[in-house]
């Protein structure tokens, strides 16, 4: 039953490792977002940015000249990419670490669009959805099953890549419960001895006030 859930969950993830969306952005916003990759996993984003232009109550594209600055982060906050590209445009970046990659994205100035929102599509493609394979049928020149066996050795690298990584998070499961458990235990004996200090205070607190009173 474990195997099973685990099989469904990988598949799930890689079902899920292309998300379009798109969202809205001010002159000085700064949108972030978090994804978690394996290591040594391949990472492209599209964006395409339109603003809002009030006269015509609709979104357009942008005027020449403005950008993006695009900025990785991986698990341990450390910049792995922070680059200024187009209106619309690729990044792409390879993870070294597992775990939960910040993307930030904002706009190199705010004088394009004079206090308008900004619309950014944005599409996120992980391991082997990153892969071009029209691109790579004509630049290795592969047959059409040539093609089939090679996205079928990427899909396999990446499900072991996901396999790896669920590991990776178990065992930070188990480390975090693990010291949870040791916390909670030494909780309770630093609880369990306040109460007998206490009690042996009160007892010796009694004590001096009977033979005060010479009721002992």
């Amino acid at each position: 039953m474990e195997k099973l859930l685990g099989i469904f969950g990988i598949l799930a993830l890689l079902i899920c490792s292309s998300n379009g969306l798109y969202f809205h952005l001010g002159e000085t916003e700064k949108k972030c977002f978090l994804e978690e990759i394996p290591d040594e996993t391949m990472v492209v984003g599209k964006y395409k940015v339109e603003f809002h232009d009030i006269n015509m109550n609709q979104y357009v594209h942008v005027p020449p000249g403005m950008g993006m600055l695009v900025e990785v982060k991986d698990p341990d906050q450390k910049i792995i990419m922070s680059r200024a590209y187009g209106a619309e445009g690729k990044f792409t970046f390879t993870s070294h670490t597992p775990g939960e990659h910040t993307m930030c994205l904002s706009t190199n100035s705010s004088k394009w669009f004079g206090g308008s929102s900004l619309r950014v599509h944005l599409d996120i493609s992980i391991g082997e959805h990153a892969n071009d394979y029209k691109e790579i049928a004509a630049r290795d020149k592969l047959s059409e099953l040539q093609l089939r066996v090679r996205q079928l050795l990427d899909q396999v690298d990446q499900i072991t890549k996901e396999q790896n990584y669920q590991r990776v998070r178990e065992e930070r499961f188990r480390q975090t419960s693990e010291s949870t458990n040791s916390r909670v235990l030494w909780w309770a004996f630093m609880q369990t001895a306040v109460l007998l200090a206490i009690g042996f205070w009160q007892m010796r607190h009694l004590k001096s006030f009977f033979e005060a009173k010479k009721l002992v």
